[in-house]
């Protein structure tokens, strides 16, 4: 065992500003704000000189990792307020000519396989989805609700009970943030 103060330091980049009222983080920036709960024993957040710090005073391995998980959720709060999410979906059908659009805040796919009845999904939280021919862009400043939204898509055209070399229609990720996935 060592002992010792482990932490990990988020530098707060211009136009973003960081509230902490007990274990809520709040973070506003130019796009908007995102808040969370992050509370675990024997792991601290502290805002201090334009930095935040995540630490802890225990070596075992439960507080650092949580420690670690803090530090990225703080990141990708503050990546989201300055620069935002943006997953791409590809629309990909062989036997029948599915269509996709949004109505209201829910995504609606006619004719998937030959259905009569359109499979219906909610979009989570504040994100904003656009259709464009076979694309689907979803778009949001909480990395976690823009994640939840695509994987509620794709798993609205999952196939079941049949031959998934043959029937390999859906809508699946193609593009995260700009990356090839």
């Amino acid at each position: 065992m060592s002992s010792g103060k482990f932490m990990e330091e988020i530098e707060i980049p211009e136009g973003v500003e960081i509230v902490q009222e007990g274990s809520k983080i709040t973070v506003r920036g130019p796009k908007g704000e995102v808040s969370r709960n992050l509370s675990y024993p024997g792991v601290k957040i502290v805002k201090k000189d334009g930095k935040v710090v995540v630490s802890t005073e225990s070596g075992r391995k439960a507080q650092k990792g949580m420690m670690g998980t803090f530090a990225s959720h703080i990141r990708n709060m503050v990546k989201g307020v300055t620069e935002g999410y943006e997953y791409k979906l590809k629309v990909v059908y062989a036997h029948f000519p599915m269509s996709v659009k949004v109505v209201g805040r829910e995504v609606v796919v006619e004719n998937f396989l030959g259905e009569k009845i359109p499979r219906r999904v909610k979009i989570v939280g504040g994100c904003e989805v656009k259709v464009k021919g076979t694309d689907v862009f979803v778009k949001g400043i909480d990395k976690e609700e823009v994640g939840q939204t695509c994987a509620n898509i794709e798993m609205l055209t999952r196939v079941k009970n049949r031959d998934a070399r043959v029937f390999q229609d859906g809508i699946y990720l193609v593009e995260r943030d700009g990356v090839k996935v």
